[in-house]
């Protein structure tokens, strides 16, 4: 089969194909055996229709077209084979077909176009000697204690408080009732707040536990006190008719309770870890505090690096893989909207989808010549993922979810691209000039302030509709 070549924008290779005239009349002669089979025609038995007949009834342009369907495709599958070249996504028609109708003669050679993505051609101008900065995260010391304070108020009873009056940190039980406040309409009926009340609610008397104002107007009440609570729905709250209401709550004070943290000591450490002393649970997290600040500035570094990296990278890049790559983006936001708890049907519609394909676009591209470039960086300095490295993650993997039925192939294509991609960042990073500034030195970039995630952005969408 004759097949011609040419290079095409966004990694398309075009193919003209030349079907050969006894594959053309091969594909139309099987076509008809196939309808005079299947074919019903009254006043003839099922497979005992004449040719003639058939022709007539189902018409010479259905019989082509069957045909040029089939050639079409066994011939551009023939023709990658033929050619090796490694397609991803599905070949498109070039030919209109309607004009391939009017071309063809079965018995005489029958010349079309298609056109296939293949893999992008990628270009590094630079990989190692790159310069850049990132933030230094240190270690705080306070952390600790911060860390051992949650947990004390974790382990808190609460007592009954007499003799004073409502204080923050205190948890109160309440009645409540809301009204919305028309300021233009002063004598207008009260509107009452969908929701808006409740019997016997325990609230914690922490700043930014409820809406702007409740929290303030309870403090300083007694028990049995009622008290009519000016509050502020905020700008970007969900219930859109509510956000920046003015509302008036009638509240009452049933009870009011005092948490009572326990000692911090040895018998403090025991309960909340598996450590026998204070002391060495101040130093374990002292040391996971540590580690995770190492572990962040290290981040930031090949963040950093990888940013620098694709300024450098020069690819045209096929529809196939940035659709494929949007498709996995979108996916994923959905998996994680579910398992919040949101209805991800309700979200993702005829509407929403085109939208939200088109937002997630730009990062789609980003994140494949991030990829593509760490391939190449591997490609060239012949990086490979050890085999022990990845069995040994492997190992710990399959004991951590030892309960859960787990792809293993599947499983290793992951960890040994994970290890891979570790190493292809660790050589960019022994390779580069990285100086280390402190935290907030960098401001983020425009993208970074503007950037929403996908949540959010359904979010917002759905409640402006």
């Amino acid at each position: 089969m004759k097949v011609t070549q040419e290079k095409l924008p966004a990694s398309q290779v075009g193919l003209e194909i030349e079907i050969p005239s006894e594959k053309s009349k091969q594909a139309y002669e099987q076509v008809i055996q196939n309808f005079a089979r299947s074919a019903n025609i009254p006043g003839f038995r099922k497979g005992k229709v004449p040719r003639h007949v058939l022709v007539q009834r189902l018409g010479n342009v259905r019989i082509k077209a069957a045909a040029l369907e089939e050639m079409i495709d066994s011939s551009v599958n023939e023709a990658l084979k033929q050619e090796e070249i490694k397609a991803i996504g599905q070949p498109q028609l070039r030919t209109s077909f309607e004009e391939l109708i009017g071309q063809y003669e079965p018995g005489k050679p029958l010349i079309f176009s298609a056109a296939v993505d293949v893999v992008p051609e990628v270009n590094l101008t630079q990989y190692s000697g790159l310069q850049v900065q990132t933030e230094e995260i240190k270690y705080d010391p306070a952390s600790v204690e911060k860390a051992i304070e949650e947990n004390r108020n974790q382990m808190a009873t609460l007592v009954p408080v007499e003799g004073r009056a409502a204080q923050m940190n205190d948890t109160a039980v309440v009645d409540f009732k809301g009204i919305l406040v028309n300021e233009a309409e002063t004598d207008a009926e009260p509107e009452e707040i969908p929701g808006g009340q409740a019997t016997d609610f325990q609230v914690e008397l922490q700043p930014g536990r409820f809406i702007e104002g409740f929290i303030d107007g309870i403090v300083g009440m007694n028990v049995g006190e009622t008290k009519e609570i000016d509050a502020q729905f905020p700008e970007d709250y969900p219930q859109q008719e509510l956000a920046s209401r003015k509302a008036l709550f009638t509240v009452t004070l049933k009870d009011l309770k005092a948490k009572e943290l326990p000692e911090v000591d040895d018998d403090f450490a025991q309960e909340v870890s598996d450590f026998e002393t204070l002391a060495e649970l101040r130093e374990s997290l002292e040391k996971r505090f540590q580690e995770e600040a190492e572990n962040k500035t290290k981040a930031n570094q090949q963040q950093a690096l990888t940013e620098e990296l694709v300024k450098h990278v020069e690819v045209d890049l096929p529809e196939t893989l940035i659709n494929q790559e949007v498709d996995q983006m979108l996916t994923q936001t959905a998996m994680q909207l579910s398992r919040q708890g949101i209805d991800v049907k309700r979200l993702f519609t005829q509407d929403t989808i085109p939208q939200l394909r088109e937002r997630s676009r730009p990062e789609a591209i980003d994140r494949i010549k991030r990829s593509l470039a760490l391939q190449e960086v591997a490609k060239r300095e012949s990086l490979q993922a050890e085999p022990a490295t990845v069995d040994e993650r492997i190992k710990e993997l399959l004991a951590q979810y030892k309960d859960q039925d787990i792809d293993q192939e599947r499983l290793r294509e992951i960890v040994t691209e994970e290890v891979l991609t570790e190493k292809i960042l660790d050589w960019l990073q022994a390779n580069a000039t990285v100086e280390l500034v402190p935290e907030g030195t960098l401001a983020p970039t425009p993208t970074e302030e503007e950037e929403l995630t996908q949540a959010e952005e359904i979010d917002s969408q759905t409640d402006s509709e």
